[in-house]
């Protein structure tokens, strides 16, 4: 079998000396803070981290972006005589990725691990066939699938949508390829289905009955749990949100769009959220936002690790390096009490002039380091007390809630009039500090000061 990373004997060492002074130049891919075996509360950082390697960006991106479509990686994976060759090409360099990095889950669109074929019959066997393949490498290697998802954006019959779509041969076409995916899904034995609405949206209200699309989606969603049920499939199902790009609105804005969907439609007990942390800052929310948004509601299903790049207005995809957005994300899943049904997948791209193989290796490591070390600060302060809901520092702030006509007012036990006598009897409320600066200069001492080995 080829070695398509032969300059990356693997698996990626942890070194704790890394970071020292020259370390880097003897040593340069290796972990300063990921041990897969670690022990944390029981469990190891692989099982408490789950990474995920996104198909679609590393082994089938081309360093396109929107003002240079022509691709500039020269992949040796991407030939073959034929399409399908070369898609048995890419699943060899996949795996071989994986195992080097140490990373033991990946993601993948319907399109990325199989090619379209001349006819839907052809298409839907190469999808078989590309599965048994891939379902033979996990075998081989221990590697499994997080999750999987359609395209349903990138073909010409998508260009107004797939469930939303005004034409329904275009809908039917959709689900027919939903249908195979998911039997995919099942087959390599992926915990999760993600549906994202590449193009459910609208580009323009003029020539759109949104409300009619809205129920379109609606129906091709509950077509897809029935379908889900009957078939096996004993997975979870994600919805994703998106706010915007390609389409002008996307009818899965952010995580309150998308609960809100679901508790309309009828939809709400069948669907967790994958939340990426880009789409997040499309829809002028940071990260954490977004996942409390939806582990407050019982949704929080799954993340995408990756960022935005400030002050860019579209899905820039980069690799996460930045600790503190890291801390808060993994304290806000802590809070939730884990991801039994999801994981972190780096749904991120090297950039367009990283174009040698070799940079795919020092973007998954360093950025696996960066929440392996994210991890280690969210259990020191767990560990002291002063994490999220159940740290101190809140419930002081909150604590008149939990006792008294606080408690009573959270229950529903007093009427407007008997809040305002009380509110006559105790006089002027006095003005308490938010103490925001000395939280986040405490915030700080944790990221940058504390010891964490």
């Amino acid at each position: 079998m080829t070695e398509y990373f032969p300059e990356v004997e693997g698996p990626i060492p942890y070194d704790p000396q890394r970071t020292r002074v020259g370390a880097r130049t003897r040593r340069p891919l290796a972990f300063r803070w990921y041990q897969a075996q670690r022990k944390i509360r029981g469990q190891t950082m692989e099982c408490r981290l789950k990474f995920a390697m996104a198909y679609w960006h590393t082994l089938r991106g081309a360093g396109a972006d929107p003002f240079g479509l022509d691709a500039v990686y020269d992949r040796d994976w991407t030939r073959g005589d034929s399409p399908l060759v070369a898609a048995k090409h890419t699943l060899d360099a996949a795996f071989e990725l994986l195992t080097k990095l140490g990373i033991r889950y990946y993601c993948f669109h319907d399109r990325d691990l199989s090619p379209e074929g001349a006819t839907p019959r052809e298409t839907r066997r190469n999808l078989e066939r590309m599965v048994e393949l891939a379902a033979d490498r996990q075998e081989q290697t221990g590697v499994r699938l997080l999750w999987a998802t359609a395209n349903l954006f990138s073909h010409p019959r998508y260009t107004h949508g797939a469930a939303t779509n005004p034409d329904p041969r275009v809908f039917a076409q959709a689900a027919a390829q939903v249908r195979q995916a998911l039997d995919a899904t099942r087959r390599l034995g992926g915990t999760g289905f993600v549906f994202w609405g590449g193009r459910e949206g609208y580009t323009s209200l003029i020539h759109t009955d949104m409300q009619q699309e809205r129920e379109q989606l609606a129906a091709f969603l509950h077509l897809a749990v029935d379908y889900a049920k009957s078939s096996g499939f004993e997975g979870q199902l994600f919805l994703e949100p998106k706010a915007r790009e390609p389409t002008v609105h996307q009818y899965d804005f952010d995580c309150a769009h998308c609960l809100n969907f679901l508790r309309e439609f009828d939809l709400f007990d069948h669907f967790l959220l994958n939340v990426e942390a880009n789409h997040a800052t499309l829809a002028g929310h940071s990260f954490e936002h977004e996942l409390l948004t939806a582990a407050d509601a019982g949704k929080l299903g799954s993340l995408d690790i990756n960022r935005g790049v400030e002050g860019v207005g579209w899905d820039t995809d980069n690799f996460p390096v930045d600790l503190r957005e890291c801390v808060l994300a993994l304290a806000v899943v802590d809070h939730a009490g884990g991801l039994p049904w999801g994981g972190l997948n780096f749904d991120a791209k090297v950039r367009r002039g990283s174009f040698r193989p070799l940079d795919l290796f020092f973007a998954h490591v360093g950025a696996m380091d960066i929440f392996a070390r994210a991890l280690l600060v969210v259990e020191r302060m767990r560990a002291d007390g002063i994490l999220g809901r159940g740290g101190r520092l809140l419930r002081e702030r909150y604590s008149g809630y939990r006792r008294g006509v606080g408690r009573r007012i959270l229950r529903g036990e007093m009427s407007l009039l008997e809040i305002e006598a009380w509110a006559e009897r105790v006089g002027e409320p006095p003005l308490v500090s938010g103490r925001q600066e000395e939280l986040e200069t405490l915030l700080n001492d944790y990221l940058y000061c504390t010891e964490l080995d």
